[in-house]
């Protein structure tokens, strides 16, 4: 039962940007999402574990790991979990998608619900729709090399100077106001993912693109750029490549996250098999898994892929720590993976 609990609340937080709803209710008690009295104390403890789902990992100016959790927001230096948001919300009702230290230490949180809690290591302030956010569901934090910082909403992309917000939607060329993804090129264009197409911003205008066979995306997770200035993009039906001119479609596996590691290997995260086929096919069996392609075929016709874990739904933030060691977010924690050995960081709750 607990199983069907989580899974139907994963499926429920994966697909709402299907659903193009307006995500700007009231925070709702987080018992009423499956989670339990147990994992709520868990979460709110201050030397606890990550606790709920783990959508974005992120990485500290200092190295240390940052994620953010459904219920709370964490930081792991080398030996253990300490709360970061415990302050801002309690875990009964977080809803945390994302986080980010900007380069003056400022620390940020994406809410899916409660807009974003910007911490300067004095005190929290949390903006919302009242102080010039699009939506109070935010999805995605991206620091600019202008110092800017953006933020992906249900409801548009919006861009903090430091004093107010440029709100971005289908009114200024975006082909989606749902946006799932955020990056900065070598040359200075931002991409953005939706739910839909990808486009780039060059200051001036929105371009939009379609893939090789000239259609749509149906829900860009994630917009990377590797070390050769190839834009990579992870949509629920495949993993594709953009070298400027032509698109190519690299796996029908579909990828939530991608990152690419030192030595130019793409990593990713997401369903072994694309979104159309896993509703074609009707079986509700979705398997997710992290997934590794190597670097010396990656431009091959079929490049070589491992498969690092399989599981259930999902298998999803990506990061590369600085010790070479890859860690992944899921619907009930995080793993650290060290090329060997597979770490599960649970609170004793999850092992019953």
């Amino acid at each position: 039962m607990k199983y069907v609990l989580i899974c139907t609340l994963f499926l429920m937080l994966v697909f709402h940007t299907s659903c193009g709803q307006n995500q700007t209710n009231s925070p709702q008690d987080n018992t009423r999402q499956g989670y339990t009295e147990s994992q709520l104390k868990e979460a709110a403890t201050n030397k606890g574990v990550p606790v709920g789902m783990v959508r974005h990992v992120r990485k500290a100016r200092n190295g240390d790991i940052l994620i953010a959790s459904w219920l709370a927001v964490f930081r792991y230096d080398g030996t253990s979990f300490t709360n970061l948001t415990g302050k801002a919300i309690s875990p009964r009702f977080a809803s945390f998608w994302d986080v980010l230290e900007d380069r003056k230490g400022n620390l940020w949180f994406a809410s899916l619900l409660s807009g974003v809690y910007y911490y300067n290591g004095k005190s929290f302030q949390d903006f919302t729709t009242k102080d010039g956010l699009p939506s109070n569901g935010v999805k995605k934090i991206y620091e600019d090399k202008a110092g800017n910082i953006w933020f992906a909403t249900v409801d548009g992309a919006s861009r903090y100077d430091g004093k107010s917000f440029r709100n971005f939607t289908t009114k200024d060329g975006l082909p989606n106001d749902d946006i799932n993804s955020i990056m900065e090129d070598k040359t200075g264009k931002l991409w953005f993912g939706t739910r839909g197409d990808a486009c780039f911003y060059d200051g001036k205008t929105f371009t939009v693109l379609k893939n090789k066979d000239g259609k749509a995306f149906k829900n860009v997770w994630s917009v990377i750029e590797d070390k050769k200035g190839n834009i990579w993009f992870g949509d629920v039906d495949g993993l594709w490549r953009y070298d400027g001119r032509t698109f190519t479609k690299v796996s029908q596996r579909g990828a939530y996250a991608i990152i690419e590691d030192k030595k130019g290997n793409i990593w990713t995260t997401g369903s072994n098999a694309s979104l159309g086929q896993f509703f074609k096919d009707g079986s509700g069996r979705a398997v997710w898994a992290l997934s590794r392609y190597d670097h010396k075929s990656l431009y091959n016709e079929n490049p070589a892929v491992t498969e690092i874990m399989t599981g259930q739904p999902g298998l999803l933030g990506l990061l590369e720590a600085n010790d070479g060691s890859i860690w992944f977010g899921f619907y009930q924690g995080v793993y650290r993976y060290d090329g060997k050995t597979i770490t599960d960081f649970k609170s004793k709750e999850d092992q019953k």
